[in-house]
């Protein structure tokens, strides 16, 4: 592996977390997050803090449903223990 990021002109250990990312996607491994989930994940952080910032009741009250309902949307998709891939 060494010898193939310096062909590539990467740091080894970026090549192996690309790998590692890699075989996460294909659900050959359940110890990390796979790029979906990850950028999930990202999105629900930033609604996190768009929640905090809305001001008025009523509009918290209707974000949090639309947050409710993508979160719900998002886990009913199976994940790599189901055999899909």
């Amino acid at each position: 592996m060494k010898k193939l990021a310096v062909d590539l002109g990467v740091h080894p250990e970026a090549l192996r977390g690309w790998i590692r990312q890699a075989e996460a996607d294909a659900g050959e491994h359940d110890d990390r997050l796979t790029t979906d989930e990850r950028a999930e994940l990202a999105v629900l952080a930033v609604l996190a803090v768009l929640a905090r910032r809305t001001s008025s009741s009523s509009g918290r009250t209707r974000f949090c449903e639309r947050l409710r309902r993508f979160s719900r949307r998002s886990s009913t998709r199976p994940g790599p223990g189901d055999g899909a891939r």
